[in-house]
Protein backbone atom coordinates (compact mmCIF):
# COMPACT_ATOMS: atom_id res chain seq x y z
CA UNK A 1 0.00 0.00 0.00
CA UNK A 2 1.20 3.39 -0.97
CA UNK A 3 1.69 6.15 1.55
CA UNK A 4 -1.19 8.22 -0.71
CA UNK A 5 -3.34 5.01 -0.82
CA UNK A 6 -3.29 4.32 3.46
CA UNK A 7 -3.60 8.57 3.76
CA UNK A 8 -6.92 8.14 1.96
CA UNK A 9 -7.89 4.73 4.15
CA UNK A 10 -7.37 6.82 7.53
CA UNK A 11 -9.44 9.78 5.94
CA UNK A 12 -12.00 7.22 4.93
CA UNK A 13 -11.99 5.17 8.13
CA UNK A 14 -12.28 7.62 10.39
CA UNK A 15 -14.57 9.41 8.63
CA UNK A 16 -17.20 6.70 9.12
CA UNK A 17 -15.88 6.02 12.56
CA UNK A 18 -16.91 9.53 13.76
CA UNK A 19 -19.99 9.55 11.92
CA UNK A 20 -20.92 5.91 13.48
CA UNK A 21 -19.83 6.96 17.41
CA UNK A 22 -16.93 9.39 17.25
CA UNK A 23 -16.59 9.82 21.36
CA UNK A 24 -16.57 5.61 22.06
CA UNK A 25 -14.10 5.49 18.87
CA UNK A 26 -11.61 8.23 20.79
CA UNK A 27 -11.97 6.58 24.06
CA UNK A 28 -13.05 3.58 23.60
CA UNK A 29 -13.25 2.35 27.13
CA UNK A 30 -17.43 3.01 26.88
CA UNK A 31 -19.81 3.10 24.18
CA UNK A 32 -22.03 6.14 25.24
CA UNK A 33 -19.98 9.03 26.13
CA UNK A 34 -22.64 11.88 27.73
CA UNK A 35 -20.83 14.99 25.85
CA UNK A 36 -19.63 16.84 29.66
CA UNK A 37 -18.25 13.49 30.79
CA UNK A 38 -16.59 13.09 27.47
CA UNK A 39 -14.70 16.87 27.41
CA UNK A 40 -13.91 16.40 30.89
CA UNK A 41 -11.68 13.46 29.79
CA UNK A 42 -9.86 16.15 27.58
CA UNK A 43 -9.55 18.78 31.06
CA UNK A 44 -7.81 15.04 32.80
CA UNK A 45 -5.57 14.43 30.05
CA UNK A 46 -4.09 18.28 30.85
CA UNK A 47 -4.12 18.03 34.23
CA UNK A 48 -2.18 14.94 34.30
CA UNK A 49 0.06 15.36 31.02
CA UNK A 50 0.51 18.69 30.64
CA UNK A 51 0.38 20.85 34.16
CA UNK A 52 2.27 18.28 35.45
CA UNK A 53 5.07 18.90 33.05
CA UNK A 54 4.87 22.64 32.96
CA UNK A 55 9.02 22.96 33.25
CA UNK A 56 9.71 20.76 30.32
CA UNK A 57 6.51 22.34 28.06
CA UNK A 58 6.64 26.05 28.90
CA UNK A 59 10.81 25.97 29.75
CA UNK A 60 9.94 29.69 31.88
CA UNK A 61 8.02 30.91 28.61
CA UNK A 62 4.30 32.32 29.96
CA UNK A 63 2.01 29.90 28.67
CA UNK A 64 -0.64 32.49 27.40
CA UNK A 65 2.18 33.72 24.90
CA UNK A 66 2.92 30.16 23.72
CA UNK A 67 1.77 28.42 20.43
CA UNK A 68 0.60 24.74 21.18
CA UNK A 69 0.06 22.20 18.09
CA UNK A 70 -2.24 18.77 18.42
CA UNK A 71 -1.53 16.24 16.51
CA UNK A 72 -4.77 14.00 15.97
CA UNK A 73 -7.65 16.38 17.76
CA UNK A 74 -10.32 14.05 16.96
CA UNK A 75 -13.45 15.50 18.37
CA UNK A 76 -11.18 18.27 19.91
CA UNK A 77 -11.46 16.73 23.60
CA UNK A 78 -7.61 18.16 24.50
CA UNK A 79 -7.81 20.98 21.78
CA UNK A 80 -10.50 22.95 24.26
CA UNK A 81 -8.70 21.86 27.59
CA UNK A 82 -5.61 23.07 25.92
CA UNK A 83 -6.46 26.77 24.90
CA UNK A 84 -7.46 26.94 28.71
CA UNK A 85 -4.27 26.93 28.85
CA UNK A 86 -1.99 28.40 25.93
CA UNK A 87 -2.54 31.41 24.18
CA UNK A 88 -2.99 29.43 20.66
CA UNK A 89 -3.85 26.11 19.85
CA UNK A 90 -3.28 24.88 16.34
CA UNK A 91 -4.87 21.36 16.09
CA UNK A 92 -5.06 18.99 12.57
CA UNK A 93 -7.13 15.74 12.34
CA UNK A 94 -7.19 13.68 9.33
CA UNK A 95 -10.71 12.81 9.48
CA UNK A 96 -12.95 15.93 7.88
CA UNK A 97 -15.89 14.85 10.23
CA UNK A 98 -14.03 14.99 13.54
CA UNK A 99 -12.45 18.20 12.69
CA UNK A 100 -16.26 19.32 12.27
CA UNK A 101 -16.92 18.16 15.61
CA UNK A 102 -13.68 19.75 17.13
CA UNK A 103 -14.32 22.82 15.47
CA UNK A 104 -18.06 22.41 17.11
CA UNK A 105 -16.63 21.58 20.56
CA UNK A 106 -14.16 24.60 20.44
CA UNK A 107 -16.76 27.21 18.96
CA UNK A 108 -16.13 28.95 22.60
CA UNK A 109 -12.75 28.99 22.42
CA UNK A 110 -11.21 31.72 19.74
CA UNK A 111 -7.68 30.40 20.74
CA UNK A 112 -8.50 27.37 19.24
CA UNK A 113 -7.70 26.33 15.46
CA UNK A 114 -8.56 23.40 14.11
CA UNK A 115 -7.17 21.83 10.26
CA UNK A 116 -7.80 18.93 7.95
CA UNK A 117 -4.59 17.61 7.27
CA UNK A 118 -3.66 15.09 4.80
CA UNK A 119 -2.74 12.60 7.23
CA UNK A 120 1.06 12.25 6.20
CA UNK A 121 2.17 15.94 6.77
CA UNK A 122 1.51 18.96 8.28
CA UNK A 123 1.62 20.97 4.90
CA UNK A 124 -1.57 22.51 5.72
CA UNK A 125 0.32 24.67 8.10
CA UNK A 126 2.12 26.85 6.39
CA UNK A 127 2.46 29.80 8.16
CA UNK A 128 5.79 31.32 9.21
CA UNK A 129 5.42 31.83 12.82
CA UNK A 130 7.30 28.69 15.28
CA UNK A 131 5.19 26.69 17.57
CA UNK A 132 6.53 26.72 21.19
CA UNK A 133 5.10 23.30 22.25
CA UNK A 134 3.97 20.15 20.48
CA UNK A 135 1.55 17.08 22.07
CA UNK A 136 -0.08 14.27 20.43
CA UNK A 137 -2.32 11.20 22.11
CA UNK A 138 -4.06 8.49 21.08
CA UNK A 139 -3.28 9.13 17.28
CA UNK A 140 0.15 7.09 16.10
CA UNK A 141 -1.66 4.31 17.88
CA UNK A 142 -3.51 3.85 15.00
CA UNK A 143 -1.26 4.68 12.16
CA UNK A 144 0.43 1.22 11.32
CA UNK A 145 3.32 2.63 9.01
CA UNK A 146 6.32 3.80 11.00
CA UNK A 147 7.05 5.80 7.99
CA UNK A 148 4.36 7.87 7.99
CA UNK A 149 5.29 8.72 11.90
CA UNK A 150 9.04 9.43 11.64
CA UNK A 151 7.77 12.06 8.38
CA UNK A 152 5.00 13.97 11.07
CA UNK A 153 8.22 13.68 13.76
CA UNK A 154 10.56 15.63 10.93
CA UNK A 155 7.35 17.81 9.97
CA UNK A 156 7.16 18.77 13.76
CA UNK A 157 10.58 19.54 14.01
CA UNK A 158 10.15 21.76 10.82
CA UNK A 159 7.42 23.88 12.51
CA UNK A 160 8.87 23.66 16.60
CA UNK A 161 10.98 26.88 17.90
CA UNK A 162 14.59 25.20 18.79
CA UNK A 163 14.65 23.66 21.81
CA UNK A 164 11.05 23.21 22.10
CA UNK A 165 9.42 19.70 23.20
CA UNK A 166 7.55 17.53 20.94
CA UNK A 167 5.69 15.23 23.67
CA UNK A 168 3.48 12.20 22.19
CA UNK A 169 3.05 8.47 22.77
CA UNK A 170 3.29 5.60 20.49
CA UNK A 171 2.28 2.30 20.09
CA UNK A 172 5.07 0.22 22.66
CA UNK A 173 4.25 -3.15 22.95
CA UNK A 174 7.02 -5.35 21.28
CA UNK A 175 5.06 -8.01 19.93
CA UNK A 176 2.15 -6.05 18.37
CA UNK A 177 2.64 -6.00 14.71
CA UNK A 178 -0.23 -4.08 12.71
CA UNK A 179 -1.18 -5.14 9.15
CA UNK A 180 -0.37 -3.03 6.07
CA UNK A 181 -3.84 -1.28 5.93
CA UNK A 182 -5.16 -1.25 9.70
CA UNK A 183 -6.01 2.07 10.85
CA UNK A 184 -6.62 1.10 14.16
CA UNK A 185 -3.90 -0.39 15.04
CA UNK A 186 -0.65 1.31 14.79
CA UNK A 187 3.13 -0.33 14.08
CA UNK A 188 4.74 -0.38 17.47
CA UNK A 189 8.46 1.10 18.11
CA UNK A 190 10.93 -0.38 20.65
CA UNK A 191 13.48 2.30 22.83
CA UNK A 192 15.91 1.84 20.06
CA UNK A 193 13.69 2.10 17.15
CA UNK A 194 12.37 5.81 19.09
CA UNK A 195 15.76 7.07 19.82
CA UNK A 196 16.77 6.82 16.22
CA UNK A 197 13.09 8.33 15.11
CA UNK A 198 14.27 11.24 17.57
CA UNK A 199 17.57 11.21 15.43
CA UNK A 200 16.55 11.10 12.27
CA UNK A 201 14.00 14.18 12.91
CA UNK A 202 16.55 16.29 14.25
CA UNK A 203 15.59 16.17 18.01
CA UNK A 204 17.27 14.35 21.12
CA UNK A 205 15.17 11.77 23.23
CA UNK A 206 15.41 13.25 26.30
CA UNK A 207 12.95 11.08 27.96
CA UNK A 208 11.25 7.51 27.54
CA UNK A 209 8.22 6.23 29.69
CA UNK A 210 6.84 3.09 28.86
CA UNK A 211 8.65 1.06 26.83
CA UNK A 212 7.41 -2.29 25.75
CA UNK A 213 4.02 -1.01 26.76
CA UNK A 214 0.92 0.02 24.61
CA UNK A 215 1.71 3.96 25.58
CA UNK A 216 4.95 4.41 25.52
CA UNK A 217 5.64 8.10 26.03
CA UNK A 218 8.06 9.91 24.06
CA UNK A 219 9.82 13.48 25.12
CA UNK A 220 11.64 15.07 22.03
CA UNK A 221 13.43 18.13 22.60
CA UNK A 222 13.74 19.77 19.31
CA UNK A 223 17.80 20.28 18.18
CA UNK A 224 19.11 23.67 18.65
CA UNK A 225 21.62 24.53 15.58
CA UNK A 226 23.40 26.66 17.71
Amino acid sequence: MTIEELSEKMRREWDERARTNARHYIADSRQDWPEEEFYRLGQQTVADDILTDMYNICQDKNPRDMRVLEIGCGAGRVTRALADVFGEVHAVDVSGEMVRLAGAACRDKPNAYVYQNNGVDLSVLSGGSRFDFAFSMCCFHHIPSREVIGNYVREVGRLLAPGRLFKFEVQGFPDVESSPGDTWLGASFSDEQAVEMARQGGFEARYRVGAGQERFWLWFFKADPG
